[in-house]
């Protein structure tokens, strides 16, 4: 047998840009799902992309091997307190940002939609924002709009609260694990995603914003096994260099995020199997085709480059505007064929302001702050 040419694989140090892009597109499918959500008059069986939800999933996934891949060779050279301001700057600047935006959009919200908007003081506004601001949650006595959220003001930010909980993880505990270990862990959380879906309700992954045993519950169920399985594996899968994957990899993402709910309303089980499947079995497969992916077109390349770029902002600043529609629409009992325009026109205006907060605020804060308390502290 002929061994494997070095020129077969790819640097260890390779920026994934392809893997950039499926950040992108995910999030996209999470703003398009959002808009046209309350339409569906809170029956997700009618939910449009339905299973968009699932794009959470994909980005802790996407951490895990994103996070190996980075750090697992430079424990030696970083202390965890370098690690943990790394994480803070990358992720901080626009949370705080999203935040303020979900306060000076909050009282355009006030709709039957959002029964404690009108109630809700200045003071207890303030008390929130500033909350938020450090990504504590808040519990459903200090909810300010009605829907149980820890985060009020920016409802998507309970899934960066699970992340930086996964980077705690990540640095104290698992990046010491052995292979072994980590893939019995992986198997385990896998089993108890299994049994959460095809065990409740629902059958669906759908839940984790609350600041509740049982929201608890599911948003760590959600988050481990991804974070886990995207770490075991970068460690253990040769990333060997192949093909433009790009297409063949968004279109993957954005098929096992459109499909139609499977089951219907006696058997929702069957859609529970469905999304145990994709999470443990088809987003490693997606994520590991976009990693040893190149992107060999000029074209190409800059559409990969701008989806991985506004992937992050416009998932954390996208929210406190659908808020406003949703209160639009609440109001006025607006149909989907009379929302459907002003909806495509928000979602091109959030990619637009995405973008905006990532060149005008998000990238120069963040040198700032990489080189006051990164650069400067080697000196």
């Amino acid at each position: 047998m002929q061994p494997t040419p070095k020129s077969a694989f790819i640097d260890s140090k390779k920026h994934l840009l392809i893997l950039d892009a499926l950040r992108g597109i995910a999030a996209i499918m999470v703003i398009i799902m959002h808009t046209f959500e309350l339409f569906c008059k809170g029956d997700y069986h009618k939910l449009f992309i339905n299973h968009g939800y699932l794009a959470v999933d994909f980005f802790f996934m996407l951490s895990g091997y994103v996070m190996a891949h980075a750090y697992d060779d430079r424990w030696n050279t970083m202390t965890i307190g370098d690690f943990f301001k790394r994480r803070l700057i990358r992720l901080h600047p626009l949370i705080i940002l999203g935040m303020t935006l979900g306060a000076i959009c909050f009282y355009f919200q006030a709709a039957p939609v959002f029964p404690n908007v009108a109630n809700t003081t200045i003071a207890q506004l303030l008390l929130v924002l500033l909350i938020g601001y450090t990504l504590i949650p808040v519990p459903v006595s200090m909810d300010i709009k009605g829907w149980t959220e820890m985060h009020p003001l920016n409802g998507p930010a309970w899934s960066l609260f699970l992340e930086y909980i996964a980077n705690i993880l990540h640095a104290l505990i698992l990046r010491k694990l052995s292979n072994r270990i980590l893939f019995i862990l992986v198997c385990i959380a896998a089993a108890t995603s299994f049994h959460l879906v095809l065990t409740n309700k629902s059958g669906d992954f759908i839940g984790g914003w609350s600041f509740t045993p049982e929201q608890l519950r599911v948003g760590f169920t959600r988050l481990l096994f991804p974070y886990m399985a995207g770490m075991l594996l970068r460690r253990m899968v040769a990333l060997k260099a192949g093909k433009n994957t790009f297409l063949l990899t968004g279109l993957l993402l954005i098929t096992v995020l459109s499909m139609p709910r499977i089951g219907g309303y006696n058997n929702v089980w069957t859609n529970g199997l469905y999304e145990a499947l994709v999470v443990v079995f088809l987003f490693p497969m997606i994520i590991y085709l976009g990693a040893i992916g190149d992107v060999k077109h000029r074209i190409n390349e800059k559409i990969c480059t701008f989806l991985g770029d506004i992937s992050y902002p416009l998932y954390i600043t996208h929210f406190p505007f659908i808020c406003i529609f949703y209160a639009w629409v609440s109001n006025n009992d607006v149909s989907i064929e009379q929302g459907a325009l002003p909806g495509i026109a928000l979602i091109i205006g959030c990619i637009a302001l995405a973008y905006a907060a990532l060149k005008w605020y998000d990238l120069p804060v963040r040198k700032w702050l990489a080189n006051k308390f990164i650069y400067d502290s080697k000196k």
